[in-house]
């Protein structure tokens, strides 16, 4: 009996927002889109076309980028869930892509940073052995291996969301009421909390790994900082340009 007041109060018609919240945020997400989509989209472009944009920071930084495209590019479902969160009228596929895409691009965003903030620490604290491990062919597969990491961390959510109707009627007898949402198989199985823990340690794991790489690169600066004004100072300079080169290619 206390279940279809809350719901009158809580939906403004088929939205979950009034319209005075949905227009500026509309806009806002417009605004991101356009600009999105395009500084991405050069991005990648200007990397590939030009040979010298090719570095191992570039590859990542494109790689990125394409992750970002394919955020940017779902944004427009989001903003259909914002202003009608019934009916969902794109179908099965594409509810559970949608949340397949920016669930895996998310986990791909991560790991870029990660393995990105890596090879500055390398190329700062460990410059030599940077030279070494530090190649464009390594680059690559590391990437490669990101993506297929990312991409299998997020496969169960495609049995996680799924076009729902009201009080489990079929599709063609209640489609009106059909919601792009967690399944109910997903929260009985207990799919729902796993995705939950997964999403957690996505962000704790690499949260805590850059607290220790910057946390290590920002310990090598203060001393490379004080050792450079000691009777040494002209030869650690030096190391310290070559550093800034390694970090430049």
């Amino acid at each position: 009996m206390l279940e279809e007041p809350y719901l009158d109060h809580h939906h403004y018609g088929d939205s979950l927002f009034p319209p005075s919240t949905l227009i500026p945020v509309t806009v806002i997400c417009l605004l991101l889109f356009l600009v999105g989509v395009a500084g991405n989209t050069m991005t990648i472009l200007i990397i590939q076309r030009f040979k010298d944009m090719k570095t191992t920071t570039n590859l990542y930084l494109s790689s990125m980028a394409v992750s970002d495209l394919l955020l940017f590019l779902s944004l427009p479902f989001d903003l259909y869930r914002l202003w009608k969160y019934v009916p969902w009228v794109f179908g099965e596929l594409v509810c559970r892509l949608s949340h397949y895409v920016n669930e895996g691009c998310v986990y791909a965003t991560i790991l870029h940073i990660t393995a990105l903030s890596m090879e500055r620490y390398l190329a700062i604290c460990h410059p030599l052995r940077s030279k070494a491990v530090v190649t464009k062919r390594r680059a690559k597969y590391i990437i490669l291996a990101l993506w297929t990491s990312a991409l299998l961390s997020a496969a169960p959510t495609l049995l996680l969301v799924g076009v729902e109707y009201e009080n489990g009627t079929a599709a063609a007898a209640d489609e009106d009421t059909g919601q792009c949402v967690p399944t109910s198989y997903a929260i009985r199985s207990g799919l729902f909390n796993t995705m939950i823990w997964v999403s957690t340690i996505y962000f704790f794991g690499p949260m805590l790994c850059l607290l220790f790489l910057y946390g290590s690169i920002g310990r090598t600066l203060w001393r490379s900082r004080a050792e450079m004004r000691g009777p040494c100072g002209p030869a650690r300079q030096r190391s310290h340009r070559q550093t800034i080169k390694i970090l430049g290619e």
